[in-house]
């Protein structure tokens, strides 16, 4: 169920996408703080998965779910 209505939950992608992106952010800290990567791979790194996660967000106004909520 969803949480907002009564309807099925929508089994529509990129609502997996956006708690995996939030999952890979906070693996790739911890790798660095653990000395796996460097500082230099997570400068770069970490503002691509913030652009990734945004895209995910934007695109994802057209789901279905978004429909049948109103």
């Amino acid at each position: 169920m969803n949480h907002m209505n009564n309807a099925p939950a929508c089994s529509c992608g990129h609502h997996k996408t956006m708690p995996v992106l939030i999952i890979l952010l906070g693996l790739l800290f911890l790798l660095e703080a653990l000395n796996v990567v460097t500082v230099s791979f997570t400068s770069v790194a970490w503002p691509i998965l913030v652009i990734l996660a945004g895209l995910v967000k934007w695109m994802g106004g057209g789901c279905k779910c978004y429909m049948r909520a109103s």
